[in-house]
């Protein structure tokens, strides 16, 4: 940043607040949505952001860098959001399927599409960060944060992800560093018994020949409509989960109840389209119509790989989420 650009900006100039600006919304976004959990309230929150920047151009001293200045507002925009929230995840319907290994309780979240990572991995974190920021973006880690009270939820992602200090986290929440190390203790031992056991170095590397066959056995089991054969590429421990819906289902046998199940009352095959999404592999699934050359969207699947095996399945059944990875809404 150079004085004379920021001159320009508060001067009106919209391609000055542009060249201040555009360096980080990529990451602004990528921030509030570990926060808030979903990729529109992110960028809405994102949009809310620029535009309080815009108008408090004159307000900002140039004493903390243009980055941290954003990030205050990001932050406090999204916890703002979080508080104003009228989503209740447990008013979804709930189709009929077997007895889960476990009732959980009901999180709003969605997949974050990989092409929204492009460029991120350029700003490294802070000194005190404790997570890489792939670690950071999978499913697991960001379920887990959704499970935290909204003000620890921010000092983790503030602390550990994005690795300001405690007193700089201390100022752009507006309180004291004391309070600050109060919620990252509490947050930290609530948030990191909830992350897998196994970490991210258990799983293939992106785009390796292990991934790429793992990834295309699974597809192939899934659209000839071989359970046995999906459940076979499981860990003995894998999960399947829904969210926002509850219910999950853990070991060959629960997810082998819950998939046949599923497959009885599609009464359909599915057609698979590869994507990526928080930095994992993921699918497209698209509903054969009966006596028809089409296949609708019906769901989008993000595994988690460990070894040569998948031990979750995160299955999204809002088809409407399939949009925001460029994927068409039917297939002929």
């Amino acid at each position: 940043m150079t004085e004379q650009t920021l001159t320009r900006a508060r001067a009106g100039d919209h391609d000055a607040f542009r060249e201040l600006t555009v360096p980080y919304q990529r990451e602004l976004q990528l921030h509030i949505y570990r926060i808030v959990g979903s990729v529109q309230d992110a960028e809405d929150v994102l949009q809310e952001t620029l535009l309080a920047a815009w108008r408090g151009l004159e307000e900002f001293e140039g004493r903390a860098s243009v980055r941290a200045w954003l990030y205050r507002i990001a932050t406090n925009r999204a916890l703002d959001a979080l508080r104003a929230s009228k989503r209740r995840p447990q008013d979804q319907p709930m189709p009929k399927t077997p007895e889960p290994t476990r009732w959980s309780e009901p999180l709003w979240v969605e997949p974050y599409p990989d092409v929204l990572l492009e460029g991120i991995a350029e700003t490294a974190p802070g000194p005190d960060a404790r997570y890489e920021t792939r670690e950071a973006i999978e499913l697991a880690f960001i379920v887990g944060l959704q499970h935290l009270p909204p003000q620890q939820r921010a000092v983790l992602v503030l602390r550990d992800v994005v690795g300001y200090r405690a007193a700089e986290a201390a100022e752009l929440l507006e309180t004291s560093e004391a309070s600050v190390n109060n919620l990252l203790r509490r947050a930290r031992a609530a948030f990191e018994s909830r992350l897998p056991a196994t970490g991210r170095e258990r799983a293939p590397l992106p785009n390796s020949k292990l991934e790429r066959d793992l990834v295309g056995r699974f597809a192939e089991t899934v659209e000839a409509g071989d359970i046995d054969g999906m459940v076979a590429l499981l860990t003995d421990d894998a999960w399947v989960t829904m969210p926002p819906l509850p219910h999950a289902y853990q070991g060959h046998d629960a997810i082998s109840a819950f998939l046949r199940g599923s497959a009885e009352r599609r009464g359909a095959p599915l057609r698979l389209v590869a994507t990526h999404a928080n930095g994992q592999p993921a699918f497209g699934c698209y509903l054969c119509a009966p006596h028809t050359e089409v296949a609708r969207a019906y769901a989008l699947f993000v595994l988690t790989l460990e070894g040569d095996q998948i031990s979750a399945i995160t299955w999204f059944a809002d088809s409407s989420v399939l949009a925001r990875f460029g994927l068409p809404r039917m297939l002929r």
